[in-house]
């Protein structure tokens, strides 16, 4: 055990690995292009929900979901559909399909056939406008994707550039460029660093909460039963759930480049193929982002939610 702990122990440390948690639900279609960005300045389970409980979801669009005896089965992404308001409207639905940029490569795959039935899936990447990633291309190394290749690599999963198949004619590009991202950041007198810094403050207050002391006593409990990755990937994916509310403590309540203004590009370019005429959209965005996309869906476009799915990410059995 004391090897296994030596080996992770960057892992280990709970901010750092709460930082690494939030940034896998919210920047590493970021992390390839932050660095030239800054360089200028200094098995699917579904259930149909009511109303009621679609309102409690939707800050909610990642969970662990556990057997009878409260074992931990999987952690799970939503995607969460949404309806026009208008019966007049042409559209049929608009799909929140969150991501979680380190998971199973069932869980991919599960997205890549997703994509088929969708007349455009709209995608978030920092890059200039109607860049298209190879697949299986690698990011450049950051100091974000070096944290996230770590967690990916202790924990045995897959990574979402190295396996989502962004080459597919329906997908489109629905993000801010690396000249708009970094025009946001100055204007807003933001830095990643600052951002980063925020986070890893927050992280050291999770530490100390009653969630996260048990969560910890969990993980030390689970790491003597004799499956050390096993606890350890049970552990990463609590600190995933508790992380998904992190974003206003990194942005301010204001909101900010990271999440905010890049949720307002991809509804932008969500109008135009609405207006084009298509009928069957999805947003295909990091879960961090949903629940302002959400908001935004039922003030700003007369939508309503009416299904939520929720895919398997996670295997923790």
């Amino acid at each position: 055990m004391n090897k296994f702990v030596a080996q992770w122990k960057c892992v280990l440390n709970k901010r750092v690995l709460t930082l690494a948690c939030l940034l896998s639900l919210a920047l590493l279609p970021v992390a390839h292009v932050l660095a030239d960005a800054q360089a200028s300045t200094t098995a699917k389970n579904t259930s149909p929900a009511s109303e009621g409980e679609l309102a409690e979801e939707y800050s909610q669009f990642v969970r662990i979901k556990y057997d009878e005896k409260h074992r931990p089965l999987t952690m799970q992404v939503a995607a969460l559909r949404f309806v026009p308001e208008d019966p007049a409207s042409t559209l049929d639905y608009v799909d929140l399909i969150s991501a979680v940029h380190i998971g199973e490569r069932d869980y991919y795959q599960q997205i890549n056939e997703r994509f088929t039935h969708y007349d455009a899936v709209l995608y978030e990447l920092v890059a200039p406008q109607g860049t298209r990633i190879a697949k299986g291309e690698k990011e450049h190394k950051t100091i974000v994707s070096n944290l996230q290749s770590s967690m990916r690599n202790v924990l045995g999963m897959s990574m979402q550039l190295e396996e989502v198949d962004y080459t597919v004619d329906n997908l489109v590009h629905a993000d801010l460029s690396p000249r708009e991202f970094k025009q946001s950041m100055e204007k807003r007198n933001e830095s990643v660093a600052g951002m980063i810094g925020r986070a890893w403050i927050a992280g050291l207050g999770q530490q100390y909460s009653r969630q996260g002391v048990a969560s910890e006593l969990r993980f030390y409990r689970n790491l003597l039963s004799g499956d050390k990755e096993l606890a350890l990937k049970i552990f990463a994916a609590e600190q995933m759930v508790q992380s998904i509310g992190m974003g206003t403590v990194v942005e301010g309540t204001e909101g900010g480049t990271l999440v905010s203004e890049r949720n307002k590009k991809a509804l932008q370019v969500l109008a135009q193929e609405i207006h084009a005429g298509k009928k069957k959209l999805a947003i295909f965005y990091g879960a961090a982002h949903m629940k302002d996309i959400a908001e935004r869906m039922v003030s700003e476009f007369n939508f309503r939610p009416v299904k939520i799915e929720w895919m398997d990410a996670w295997d923790l059995r």
